[in-house]
């Protein structure tokens, strides 16, 4: 253990990051620049490709420090995972999705240690950061690892690492966010705090298992996919009531304790969320418990995109309109303000409901060129006054920054606010509606 920490803490560890998407590439950049020479690894060629190019494609890295490392060589990419025996250190970040059962695909996870236990050599330091339920890193990730005669604690280290990248936070990001590690055994997690230690400048926070570092990581979204829930349960029942649920939270944020503002939204976006909970609903049928508060949230959370369409329904009748024909402008795609990101968005959700009930759509994101829904291209069309005087309904289903939202205001006749984007814009016309 000794030598490994020496090795790390000499920065002569070389470092590998398996999975090059939004959070193994930062990650991969950090540890560059704070010394290490870095190996990504990406089954996609083009990410590999745009890496050793030094060409940026994640949203919170900054164009110019992922080049210059590149030109440094600090950090190369590659597709060849026999570059894995060079290494000294590595970590997973590769996607773990749901199936539609609404169970974890631990299949990247799995095939990514099978590369590693191929090549796994004394000293060296495996760290799962990839979001899972409790229980993956030993009973998944171990057995494969030490398949081949290494025993863990002894000949190399495990211990799992949540990631915590919230895409667009302008305030934390991979360097500054506390840094929570979970080793199988003691010296496992000695050895990866140890490496963290060196990057970033959060705290790195030691806890007694992989498996409380798992559960952490699900308890974070899951606390606050249950109280997004109950934001938007109550923003359903205060439209039926005619209150301004924005105006109660506003007045409930004034207690300065006992309560933590969450807001109403079309439904839940990203890939952290909408998904952690159900790995845990799923390994609660382990223990034969029923995690009844949980899945409910998802029900009212998926509930939202419907709750859309049926209010944009109401609005459109109000204006002697149907939806069958009806011009409809969606105003941001992405599952969140001032990204690129459309993982699990519910504007892609309301967009197919609005197209089977025949509304002719116009869309526009700035920071989306063209997407797909359901194998059907789309491209982000001009937001021009035209184009707002035009329309019968446009839908803030996304509040980005670059929005005018005084040119909204304005010149779009009809207004459906689901992100209360214009709560310091008053519109020119009278028919404007928040979610």
């Amino acid at each position: 253990m000794e030598q490994t920490i020496e090795k790390i803490n000499s920065k002569n560890a070389v470092i590998g990051v398996i999975g090059l998407g939004y959070v193994g590439l930062p990650l991969a950049l950090e540890k560059a620049k704070a010394g290490y020479h870095v190996i990504g690894f990406d089954i996609q060629e083009k990410r590999v490709d745009m890496v050793n190019q030094g060409i940026n494609y994640i949203g919170d890295i900054i164009d110019e420090e992922l080049a210059e490392i590149v030109r440094c060589g600090g950090l190369k990419a590659t597709a060849d995972y026999a570059d894995i025996a060079d290494l000294d250190a590595v970590a997973i970040c590769v996607p773990t999705p749901l199936d539609r059962y609404q169970q974890p695909d631990t299949s990247y996870v799995e095939a990514s240690a099978k590369e590693i236990a191929k090549r796994l050599h004394p000293g060296m330091l495996v760290v799962l950061e990839s979001t899972t339920y409790p229980g993956t890193t030993e009973e998944v990730v171990l057995p494969i690892l030490e398949s081949g005669g290494l025993k863990v604690g002894e000949d190399f280290y495990l211990a799992f690492s949540p990631e915590r990248v919230d895409p667009g936070n302008k305030v934390y990001n991979t360097k500054n966010t506390p840094k929570v590690v979970g080793g199988v055994t003691p010296s496992c997690t000695q050895v990866a705090a140890a490496l963290y230690q060196n990057v970033l400048e959060g705290e790195v926070v030691e806890v007694s298992s992989p498996a409380v570092a798992e559960m952490e990581k699900i308890i974070e979204n899951t606390f606050r996919n249950i109280n997004i829930a109950l934001a938007n349960e109550m923003t359903v029942l205060c439209n039926k009531m005619g209150i301004d649920y924005w105006e109660v939270i506003e007045a409930a944020k004034s207690k300065p304790y006992g309560f933590m503002a969450f807001y109403p939204g079309p439904g839940l976006g990203g890939h952290c969320i909408p998904i952690d909970p159900y790995y845990l609903t799923w390994k609660a049928r382990e223990y034969k418990y029923h995690t009844r508060l949980i899945e409910l949230a998802g029900e009212i959370n998926n509930y939202m995109p419907d709750f859309v369409v049926e209010r944009s329904m109401k609005i459109l009748n109000r204006n002697a309109k149907s939806m069958r024909g009806a011009k409809v402008l969606i105003l941001g795609v992405a599952y969140k303000r001032d990204i690129d990101d459309m993982r699990e968005s519910p504007a892609l959700d309301i967009i197919e409901k609005l197209e089977k009930y025949g509304a002719e759509l116009f869309i526009n994101d700035p920071h989306i060129p063209a997407f797909t829904v359901q194998g059907r291209l789309y491209e982000s069309i001009e937001l021009t006054t035209e184009l707002l005087q035009e329309v019968d309904l446009a839908i803030i289903t996304t509040d980005h920054t670059a929005y005018d939202y005084n040119h909204i205001a304005e010149n779009a006749r009809v207004i459906f606010d689901t992100r209360n984007a214009l709560k310091d814009t008053k519109p020119i016309h009278g028919d404007y509606e928040k979610i």
